[in-house]
């Protein structure tokens, strides 16, 4: 075989490599967006896409805080509740006979420096990271509030439920 015929091949193939290399780097850095946020904005409201596994829905951020919230599909049902030894604050949202609700609007305020969380749960499940400590939870649904004073532990998990008489 003459000396560029060699070439060819061994050629063709680095230049095969490097075009799966930069389609592949091209498209994580799409996926990533300006907001650093891996497989959607934290706006986005689904677990399409998510890098959190398992079904968790989007972990989303407010100051210092995360959360996540959903669990309208039994998988994502299933993975937050899974999920909720990891967070140190769980709340779940249901109606008169424990139907699930979702569009629960969450205030979270600590006895020092007041909101550390406003946010609407997008299912009946919502898990929430945050410090040791007193908190009041304020859970708001259709007109109606209900406020739980719960505390954080430094090791372990908090569980508050809210249960709404809908109808």
């Amino acid at each position: 075989m003459e000396k560029h015929q060699q070439y060819f091949p061994r050629r063709l193939a680095a230049v095969v490599a490097a075009a799966a290399l930069s389609l592949g780097f091209a498209s994580g850095a799409f996926a990533q967006g300006a907001n650093g946020v891996t497989g959607g904005s934290t706006g986005d409201n689904t677990s399409a896409g998510n890098v959190n596994g398992n079904g968790l829905p989007q972990i989303q951020q407010q100051g210092g805080v995360s959360y996540t919230s959903g669990g309208v599909g039994l998988d994502e049902s299933h993975a937050l509740r899974a999920a909720e030894h990891d967070w140190p604050l769980s709340l779940r949202f249901t109606g008169p006979t424990s139907d699930y609700l979702a569009d629960v609007h969450v205030k979270i305020a600590d006895t020092h420096s007041g909101d550390v969380l406003s946010a609407t749960s997008r299912g009946p499940y919502m898990l929430v990271k945050l410090p040791p400590g007193r908190y009041t939870v304020q859970a708001s649904y259709e007109d109606r509030a209900q406020t739980r004073s719960i505390t954080v532990p430094a090791k372990g998990t908090t569980k508050a439920d809210f249960s709404w008489q809908t109808q």
